[in-house]
């Protein structure tokens, strides 16, 4: 691994544990992000930093706000308050696709695949700056056909190192859950992005297909890129991850390595209950006793 992306990995070792904590080069900077949906408030973020190069996860409980904190980000939907930049370009009311072509893409937890069009051409769709598509150079096939020759070169280059070269031609339709995925990850990589953001990437994904995205996650960091991820299996986090943030009720509650969240309180509280291993004093056994004593002479009473 080159000494800069090490060095990136080991700068987290000085790096303090508390929610929100400060990063020695953050390629990503929040603070003070909302999002509230009628009553609920889904995101209520005060901070947030993620250190360029390296894994970071960002785990949390069903409805935590992790996704919709990552459309937020990404520019899919608008934060009832807040700022936050990339590579200190601030990216209020950036639209989602001027979000893409500064470095920063996003995959899907349902896969966004177009699945009536074939393998290679979703690849070349995925391209920024293509002259065919401008209304007056789109007639003129010479003053862009070598432009799509490269492009379409590249996607061949990623099918093969995503290993779906032999359905280059098929619909992605076709395909299963696990091979759109790594088509959604190759198509990302189109646009040469420094920041890749997955939403649950092992969702749906079959085992013989998890390790091969385990492998191209960690080779996109081997890389030089950032990664940033949504995921719910722990043994995932703790095998890619270099640093782990936790969301809990749109909130983050405690950030780390792998190994100190895992054992963190906070972490435990927020999967489990803040009460899931407190003992009952003898008081409170014998109002939960009264309690349902209570509700089975009720039930007696009701019975004819």
């Amino acid at each position: 691994m080159p000494a800069d992306l090490s060095a990136a990995r080991a700068a987290l070792a000085t790096v303090a544990t508390d929610p929100g904590a400060r990063k020695p080069d953050p390629i990503i900077v929040g603070s003070g992000i909302t999002r509230q949906f009628g009553g609920l408030k889904a995101v209520d973020v005060e901070h947030i930093e993620i250190q360029r190069g390296v894994i970071t996860a960002l785990i949390g409980p069903n409805g935590a706000g992790k996704t919709t904190l990552f459309n937020l980000l990404t520019g899919f939907d608008a934060p009832d308050t807040g700022d936050w930049s990339f590579n200190g370009r601030s990216l209020a009311k950036v639209s989602a696709y001027k979000v893409a072509r500064l470095g920063m893409v996003r995959t899907f937890q349902l896969t966004k695949v177009l699945s009536k069009l074939t393998v290679i051409e979703n690849m070349r769709l995925g391209a920024t700056g293509q002259r065919g598509e401008r209304f007056w150079s789109a007639p003129l096939r010479s003053l862009w056909s070598g432009q799509e020759s490269e492009i379409t070169a590249k996607a061949d280059e990623l099918l093969a190192r995503f290993k779906l070269d032999a359905k280059r031609e098929d619909f992605a339709g076709s395909l299963s859950g696990g091979q759109r995925k790594l088509l959604e990850m190759a198509r990302a990589l189109m646009v040469d992005p420094e920041l890749i953001m997955l939403d649950e990437p092992m969702a749906g994904v079959n085992p013989a297909l998890k390790q091969s995205l385990l492998g191209h996650v960690k080779s996109l960091r081997d890389e030089g890129r950032t990664v940033l991820f949504v995921e719910h299996d722990m043994d995932m986090v703790r095998d890619i991850s270099d640093w782990v943030i936790v969301m809990a009720q749109g909130q983050i509650v405690a950030e780390g390595t792998p190994e100190s969240v895992m054992a963190d309180q906070r972490v435990i509280d927020a999967y489990l209950g803040a009460h899931h291993d407190t003992d009952l004093s003898e008081l409170d056994e014998a109002a939960l006793e009264a309690e349902v004593e209570a509700e089975i002479q009720a039930e007696q009473e009701d019975t004819p």
